[in-house]
């Protein structure tokens, strides 16, 4: 964790005080407020990053019925949601001054709306079962079907007009690229560090259950 604060801080730097503003005559703000994307894009790939885990460990536990996976899976797709979160509001952040509304039911938008919801539902259902190996079984079942919504996420803007930029593809000035890598790797550490956190609070709340 300490490694991913002195990255997050130093790419921060970069991108708050070092990196240049960008032209762009036709929406002046967006000149300084591109920056969002240093902190929206590491955000939203993290929150891909769990839901994928998510889904391996849910086939894993479905192949062996060893609730370390099932264990393994909520807590990844816990965080997930979380970054899932921070990724709306992030977007929102940017679409107003570019987009000229918070919410505009954009294809991207909405595509990562739904997926919040579909993970959202991941846990109303664990809630709903209270016997372990049950609750393991359905959430596993629905983790896997329920990854369709984090492909849909990422293929909406190639599969639907959008005015959001292209996922894949984004070109960028060499220095811009290397603090977005930086950033990306430093909320990576962040993202599995509370995962790893979110495990231990688990088996610690087992231990005190049983």
């Amino acid at each position: 964790m300490a490694a991913a604060f002195y990255l997050f801080t130093w790419g921060s730097f970069n991108v708050l005080f070092v990196l240049p503003d960008i032209a762009s005559p036709a929406n002046p703000p967006m000149e300084k407020l591109y920056r969002n994307v240093f902190f929206h894009v590491p955000i939203n790939v993290s929150a891909f990053l769990g839901f994928t885990a998510a889904l391996v460990a849910s086939i894993l536990y479905l192949h062996t019925r060893d609730l370390r996976y099932d264990l393994i899976a909520a807590s990844t797709a816990k965080v997930g949601l979380l970054f899932t979160t921070f990724t709306l509001l992030t977007g929102m952040a940017w679409a107003k001054p570019a987009w000229g509304a918070y919410w505009s039911w954009d294809p991207r938008q909405t595509s990562a709306l739904i997926m919040w919801f579909v993970y959202l539902s991941y846990f109303t259902l664990r809630s709903a079962i209270p016997e372990r190996a049950r609750r393991a079984r359905a959430s596993a079942v629905l983790g896997i079907f329920g990854y369709a919504s984090v492909v849909f996420t990422l293929l909406s803007t190639r599969i639907f007009p959008s005015l959001h930029p292209p996922t894949l593809g984004l070109r960028l000035e060499p220095e811009m690229g290397m603090v977005l890598g930086l950033m990306i790797v430093a909320v990576a550490i962040v993202f599995f560090s509370l995962v790893s956190l979110e495990i231990k609070i688990e088996k610690l709340k087992e231990q005190m259950g049983g």
